[in-house]
């Protein structure tokens, strides 16, 4: 009998530590990875993963592939984007009825982010510049104004070296420090020579052109109050904006509403001197490798730190930049989109922003897009006008009528009250109600105008032109002048003078040469001093279709 009861409590026992072990071995964690988003152990009587979930900001579900327990996102996350992961293990069934059929862990974690140890190097002249990271990265992406494609390295690494550079210089470096994620906020990485005095590089490079809306780094090798003291730089011409500390090191500009002004030459007055690269030094060559740096047309003493190839540092207390001219393209876009065209367009991506700084920088640099026709029908003459990008009469004429309809000068050149105006009606989304008109003027006898309006020939009327001696002037001219009376008068071929009161529906087009009624026994033939005569019903007709910056085309 003591035998039985010692077996059956060795048996207890036994089974005792038995279900300890198997209590012990039948868990499962969820913690981080070195190299995936997360990682699930499941011990040997845990079970199997039956499902995983994560979701990012917003609830947005992000699917994951799991492989040996690592959980990998199957799309890009952003470097610090907060993930909650979710994963359930289903446990054997044997084990089941005493422990339940799942376990659950959850995790909440944010994807790595990696930063730059030292945003300001001293790198000796000739030798590589080397940015490094608190963690290993896995794709880079650098420029200075724009970062360029994010590039992905074979393997992953702490440090980056982006090779022999200028003498001093200055990039936006952006990481992704695992292969799942894309490139976070970039991070200015400025370097400088070994020198006594303070140096200076700026981004984007001084001397090269930028933006209205660009902002402008001045970052020097010592601390901007040890530089400059409590002053500050003073910009010119007279921009918006403010300037303000992006660091200890740097000082940046940044210009509010539309920025500068276009076509300008941005100056800045440094308090003190500081040393830069020599003009046509290395850094000169503005932004090789996404370097920043040379000064135009600096001046004074040279410093006593050298660069190779000519990169001698020298003295100044001025920088300065261009801004460029608005471009013809991102001009027909607007008027385009603002209904002063016979055409329509569309941009190829995400839509200009309807900010002013958003529109200045579009002002110079145009977005993508294309444009096409409004009318199916729209006559081959003025189709033969057209040419995107370039200056052309359907431009000047839409330009005219826009000067016109926001009581601008009308000149049909686009200077800074136009484009003002411009920017201003695309961000209201103001569009022109009143439609598109052309006029056409044949000159075979018997002589007629075509009258044609957003999409319909509204009327065909006869006409006279100019005699032998006093022609109407072949090709296309927009209408300058638009009066419901007047008097004319000028010199008749012969010599003699004339002047002619009450001459009604007058729209001139080109010089002296206009759109009108006058009193004639017959219309058909060649009988104007130049001007298109027209009958006095057929002239009140059109008057109101031809306004400033209307198309008006002489057959040749």
């Amino acid at each position: 009998m003591r035998w039985l009861l010692r077996t059956l409590a060795g048996v207890a026992s036994l089974l005792a530590v038995a279900a300890v072990v198997i209590l012990l071995w039948s868990g499962a964690s969820l913690k981080g990875d070195a190299t995936a988003l997360a990682r699930v152990s499941v011990q040997p009587f845990g079970g199997s993963v039956a499902s995983v979930e994560a979701f990012g900001a917003g609830g947005r579900r992000i699917p994951i592939a799991v492989k040996d327990g690592r959980l990998t996102p199957l799309q890009r996350l952003k470097p610090g984007e907060r993930v909650s992961v979710t994963v359930r293990v289903r446990r054997p069934g044997w084990l089941s009825w005493a422990l339940g059929s799942e376990r659950t862990e959850h995790l909440t974690l944010r994807a790595p982010v990696a930063h730059v140890k030292e945003r300001w190097l001293t790198v000796r002249p000739g030798e590589a510049v080397r940015v490094g990271f608190d963690q290993p990265v896995s794709a880079v992406a650098r420029g200075t104004s724009k970062l360029s494609r994010a590039h992905p390295l074979a393997h992953a690494q702490s440090t980056i070296s982006l090779g022999r550079r200028p003498v001093t210089g200055a990039v936006q470096i952006a990481v992704a420090p695992r292969s799942w994620e894309t490139v976070g906020a970039p991070t200015q990485v400025s370097w400088f020579p070994p020198s006594h005095s303070p140096v200076m590089v700026t981004l984007p490079a001084a001397g090269s052109s930028v933006g209205p809306a660009t902002k402008l780094y001045l970052t020097f090798s010592k601390p901007v109050d040890e530089v400059l003291g409590h002053k500050r730089p003073q910009l010119s011409p007279a921009t918006p904006g403010h300037w303000h500390k992006a660091n200890s090191h740097a000082l940046v500009f940044v210009p509010s509403g539309m920025g500068a002004a276009f076509g300008s030459h941005l100056r800045v007055q440094l308090p003190h001197s500081v040393s830069v690269t020599a003009a046509g030094g290395p850094a000169a060559a503005g932004t090789s490798g996404g370097s920043g740096g040379s000064v135009s047309g600096a001046s004074g003493a040279p410093g006593s730190a050298h660069g190779t190839s000519g990169g001698a540092l020298r003295t100044t207390s001025e920088v300065e930049w261009t801004v460029p001219p608005g471009s013809t393209l991102r001009l027909q876009q607007l008027l385009a989109q603002a209904g002063y065209l016979p055409l329509r367009w569309h941009a190829s991506g995400e839509p200009v922003r309807r900010t002013p700084s958003a529109e200045a920088q579009a002002a110079v640099d145009a977005p993508d897009g294309e444009f096409s026709w409004r009318y199916g029908n729209t006559p081959h003459q003025l189709q033969a006008l057209w040419s995107a990008g370039h200056e052309n009469t359907i431009t000047r004429g839409a330009l005219m009528k826009f000067e016109d309809e926001n009581g601008l000068t009308v000149d049909g050149l686009p200077g800074a009250a136009v484009w003002h105006k411009l920017i201003e009606n695309a961000i209201a989304g103001k569009r022109l109600t009143s439609g598109y008109s052309y006029v056409y003027v044949h000159r075979e006898v018997p002589q007629t105008l075509t009258l044609w309006h957003d999409g319909h020939t509204v009327l065909n009327a006869p006409a006279n032109t100019g005699i032998s001696g006093a022609e109407t002037e072949p090709g296309t001219f927009p209408v300058f002048e638009h009066l419901p009376e007047t008097t004319m008068s000028g010199t008749n071929p012969d010599g003699s003078h004339y002047e002619d009161p009450g001459i009604k529906w007058v729209s001139y087009f080109n010089g002296g040469d206009a759109l009108h009624n006058f009193d004639r026994a017959s219309f058909g033939t060649p009988q104007s001093l130049g001007c298109v005569e027209l009958p006095l019903a057929a002239s009140a007709q059109i008057y109101p279709y031809t306004p400033i910056g209307t198309l008006v085309t002489i057959e040749s």
